[in-house]
């Protein structure tokens, strides 16, 4: 059985026993259920993904059948594996993921090193492969009608810009309901969900620490103060391909060459998502 029905089946008897229904399912609600449009909600380990599940839930789960789906990263801090299934027990789904069988690691690492490229003005590889073709290759096998992502009230131009450059069939859950980043954050503390920890380590989002499309001095300066082993990964592994991830005096440099006291912009200004998009956000 593939995971997206065994998921499907999952979701099912988790919603009738909590209804007292029996487990056993008529065969005509099956074709009922089965036939109702699908929403794919790509939920990224961060607090507007989460609260964009959350509010497709509540507004279509009666008319659609919604399915949420994750694009591990290995790279991504393991907290945010708790954050995962805090998640999933809240709302009482069961989150799928999508991989990329060229990458079973799921690694980004291990996407830099065989593309010999780490980021550019277009975006990073390591999103193309593993949350981008994941993505179409999850399409493929399971044809969702409509898509969410995490697009907050305030991110209504990156939204468009994905409609225009991706998919038209994107419903702006959270964009509709004019919930902004910080109501996401309020959302799930109202409802007892502790946010990933690296938001507490003094970064923008939930993203891979050491994300190889920031440029600023201040980010790569702060991920050299907490962690330094991952600091010292990527300056070495950029180095080696040849790849200047940092923007300091309006010139790109490599990690290593950066001074301890470069900074520019406040982390709290940047805003770099990795989600099933890629985009250079912030500079200096």
């Amino acid at each position: 059985m593939d995971t997206g029905r065994m998921a499907f089946r999952s979701q099912t008897r988790r919603a009738r026993g909590d209804l007292g229904l029996p487990f056993f399912i008529p065969a005509e609600e099956i074709s009922a259920m089965r036939n109702k449009p699908m929403i794919a909600v790509w939920f990224s380990s961060g607090a507007a993904s989460a609260v964009a599940a959350f509010k497709t839930l509540e507004q279509y789960s009666d008319s659609h059948q919604i399915r949420i789906v994750n694009n591990p990263v290995l790279e991504e801090d393991s907290d945010n594996l708790r954050f995962l299934a805090d998640v999933g027990s809240w709302l009482n789904v069961e989150i799928e993921t999508a991989s990329n069988p060229k990458y079973p690691s799921n690694s980004a690492v291990d996407v830099w090193a065989k593309r010999k490229y780490m980021a550019g003005v277009s975006g990073a590889p390591c999103t193309t492969e593993l949350k981008k073709n994941a993505r179409y290759i999850w399409e493929k096998a399971n044809n969702p009608d409509y898509h969410v992502l995490g697009f907050t009230f305030e991110e209504r131009k990156r939204h468009d810009r994905f409609v225009l450059s991706e998919r038209s069939n994107v419903l702006p859950v959270l964009i509709d309901q004019k919930i902004t980043k910080a109501d996401c954050y309020q959302i799930l503390t109202d409802n007892g969900i502790k946010l990933p920890r690296v938001y507490a380590q003094g970064y923008p989002n939930a993203n891979c620490i050491g994300c190889v499309k920031a440029t600023s001095p201040t980010y790569w300066n702060h991920v050299r103060a907490r962690h330094k082993k991952v600091f010292d990964q990527r300056a070495e592994q950029s180095r080696e391909i040849g790849a200047k991830l940092v923007r300091y005096k309006g010139q790109r440099i490599f990690l290593d060459e950066l001074p301890t006291n470069a900074k520019g912009r406040p982390l709290k200004n940047m805003d770099v998502e990795c989600g099933i998009f890629c985009e250079e956000r912030f500079n200096s």
